[in-house]
């Protein structure tokens, strides 16, 4: 097999974009920092009562009115980190192939990737932990801070000229207060879940690694403007104030919305607790698309102007979504599928060479025969590299969604067609595995799956690129003798590679419910071969393959759109009106025209991205098409054929060579890690809570230098 050439540019040329980096990550810091110190001046006197009426009068005008000062201080440095991180990480993709062999070097945050176990949050890294810290931190410094504040300024004097007592002063002052930190956890709550962020990459994170940081933060707000809402229903009581709920200002704030945004948000919160959401998956997946009502009443209820403050997250949520909606409205073609006797199965799709990714990154799926609506997040278990016309994903059969789905494809007769969406690839920005002597993966039943992608793409660079990959020692364990069928799929389904020869590979699989191999007839591998549709098409990248570029031309076009109309409806329609005064005008009608406007500026740049990246790959697409060739068959009555035909052709017995099994026990962890002895281990954990948190314990413990935790994204 003739080895593929690697062009690599001069080592100037990759010294270059490494200092370029460096000078936008410098950038970046630099205005984090200030936006960071922004939010502690915040609550304090100096900020609300020096500078803030100085940066008003120096940034109000008559295009903007009082948005200005809260967009320039609030809303664009956040939306100039994305789109720096966008030029950040697409110099990275570039300069990756260089940095290939890395083994034997110590990387230089390797200290701060060490684990950590939260209660709560689970295993974090340490700068997931620095940040946690920091977080809250701002927290605590601004609720303590106002009200301090705003305690200080209540007395028996000032309460009694407003016919209050002290107490209701204070209830009254803690009320708005509590919305006011409220608003520092809605600020930064759609960061986690935007999935093509751009901000997260830069700290090196990914959307499913951090959705743990959504839900603590939603119950987090959730708690706080609760309390704020009880606060002030409480104090409008007291105070024989209760027709306030009713209350509808036109140029202030508004009770009513912001009872009305409560509403959805507490029927969010009650399904998000476990007991709910894991015996009624389908009621919390529905119900959490009252964010939308959520959103606009908060709007509504605080007015446009403040919004700007939560404003960037969810722009840039916005955009991600909208980005994930014109993916999905595209079938893709599904090529086969593959069905094991442990109910799992392997569904590969077409996919153009363009549509690159890191191993263990997921996509999300719809099956509209299902339901047109929810979508599942799956691991990827192929590598973009050894398979550069197909991406794979494992599914095992627990839930009711991917039962559904097993019925269907091991069912006879099985179905020959199959409608699919999908919405990806996601994953982290680049892999790093290559820098370790050994790689030691441990997986606990599906867990499995991410390494499976890991290994494939280590083929890929042992046998094409020639280059020289870490010692692997793969840990799996599984409940029963028919789950080892799993180890099929370490090989993709078509493969003229020689698999395991440059590869030093050990497996050690664990059955631990049975005392020895369990000799009941198994249903054979199967492999289903779904006809054509000329409707599908290949699996893209949505932005083609400078999508961060692209992303980064979104994110800053649509806001100087935004800017632009907004800039043109207030100088010559609200400000004839309103003068600035903000007394005249409506907040209502002027929350309704700039949610509009973002909405409209966000759906012209990303739309016009897309339909001219789509434009650009259509022509990949239709090649891809043209070379797929016919769908083979068993017979002119049958898609369904033994897959052991097949896998005859793959390097089956050096995968047995390499397997060892081990029945009714379960792996001791602790011996196997500390018995291995070369300079750098990483050590790589996917499966039950339980054993997760124990590894992360031993690689944290510090009684072995060389072990070094890499954390790992699952969706099955």
């Amino acid at each position: 097999m003739d080895s593929m050439v690697v062009q690599k540019p001069s080592p100037s040329s990759n010294g270059g974009i490494n200092a370029i980096r460096a000078m936008i990550m410098v950038l970046v810091m630099v205005v984090f920092v200030g936006y960071l110190f922004l939010w502690l001046m915040t609550p304090t006197n100096v900020y609300r009562q020096t500078w803030l009426p100085k940066i008003r009068a120096d940034a109000n005008s008559t295009f903007f009115g009082a948005q200005g000062p809260t967009i320039l201080l609030y809303t664009f440095p956040i939306l100039f980190i994305a789109v720096l991180g966008c030029v950040y990480l697409h110099l990275g993709k570039r300069s990756s192939s260089h940095n290939i062999v890395r083994n034997g070097k110590k990387h230089k945050l390797a200290i701060w990737r060490r684990p950590v176990i939260i209660k709560g949050l689970g295993i974090v890294s340490r700068i997931e932990l620095a940040f946690f810290v920091m977080f809250m931190a701002l927290l605590v410094w601004s609720s303590s801070t106002y009200l301090r504040v705003s305690f200080a300024k209540i007395t028996p004097q000032s309460a009694a000229k407003q016919g209050e007592k002290v107490w209701e002063a204070k209830l009254d002052s803690a009320a708005l207060r509590l919305g006011l930190v409220g608003n520092i956890c809605l600020a930064f709550l759609f960061f986690p879940v935007t999935r093509g962020s751009s901000i997260l990459p830069l700290f090196g994170l990914t959307s499913e690694a951090s959705v743990k940081y959504h839900i603590w933060l939603g119950h987090i707000v959730m708690t706080l403007f609760t309390a704020h809402g009880l606060c002030y229903i409480i104090y409008w009581a007291v105070t024989h104030q209760l027709s306030e709920m009713l209350k509808w200002d036109k140029t202030g704030v508004s009770n009513v919305a912001g009872e009305l945004a409560l509403l959805p948000g507490l029927a969010m919160w009650v399904t998000t607790f476990p007991r709910i959401r894991r015996k009624m998956f389908e009621l919390f997946f529905y119900t959490h698309y009252l964010y939308i009502l959520f959103i606009v009443f908060f709007i509504f209820h605080v007015g446009i102007s403040y919004s700007c403050i939560m404003l960037p997250g969810f722009y840039l949520f916005m955009v991600d979504r909208f980005l994930r909606f014109l993916q999905s409205r595209q079938g893709v073609r599904l090529v086969s599928a593959r069905v094991l006797s442990c109910e799992v199965m392997e569904l590969n799709f077409s996919k153009t060479r363009g549509l690159s990714y890191t191993p263990t990154s997921i996509m999300f799926m719809n099956v509209p025969c299902i339901s047109k609506m929810q979508w599942h997040p799956f691991t990827i278990s192929s590598s973009s590299s050894l398979e550069s016309e197909k991406i794979s994903v494992i599914i095992k059969s627990e839930g009711s969604w991917s039962k559904k789905l097993y019925q269907m494809l091991s069912s006879p007769p099985s179905v020959d067609q199959l409608d699919v969406s999908i919405e990806g690839p996601y994953g982290p920005a680049s892999t790093d595995f290559l820098r370790h002597d050994t790689l030691v993966m441990v997986s606990g039943g599906s867990g499995i799956t991410p390494f499976i992608s890991i290994i494939r793409d280590l083929i890929f660079t042992s046998e094409t690129l020639n280059f020289k990959t870490p010692q692997i020692l793969l840990i799996c364990a599984f409940k029963n003798t028919t789950d080892l069928t799993m180890l099929d799929l370490l090989l993709p389904i078509s493969s003229t590679q020689n698999g395991f020869s440059n590869l030093n590979l050990q497996i050690e699989a664990y059955v631990t419910r049975d005392k020895e191999p369990n000799r009941e007839t198994k249903m054979p591998l199967q492999t289903i071969w779904f006809k054509p549709k000329s409707s599908d098409s290949p699996i893209s990248p949505i932005l083609g393959p400078n999508s961060w570029l692209w992303l980064g031309a979104i994110i800053s076009s649509s806001h100087i759109i935004f800017l632009l109309f907004m800039g043109i409806l207030t100088r010559y329609y609200i400000y004839p009106i309103d003068h600035n005064t903000n007394h005249v005008y409506s907040y209502s009608s002027r929350a309704v025209l700039n949610m509009l406007l973002i909405c409209i500026s966000i759906v012209v740049a990303a739309t016009a991205a897309f339909c001219w990246n789509k434009k650009q790959g259509a022509r990949e697409a239709n090649q891809v098409q043209n070379m797929e060739g016919a769908t083979p068959v068993a017979s002119p009555s049958s898609w369904v054929y033994n897959a052991d035909r097949e896998m005859e052709s793959f390097p089956q017995q050096s995968l047995v060579q390499s397997t060892n099994v081990h029945y009714g026990e379960r792996p001791d962890l602790k011996r196997i890690l500390f018995e291995c002895k070369e300079s750098s281990i990483g050590v790589l954990v996917c499966g039950p809570k339980k054993m997760r948190h124990e590894v992360a314990s031993i690689c944290s413990a510090g009684l072995a230098e060389n072990l070094h935790f890499e954390s790992i994204s699952f969706s099955w």
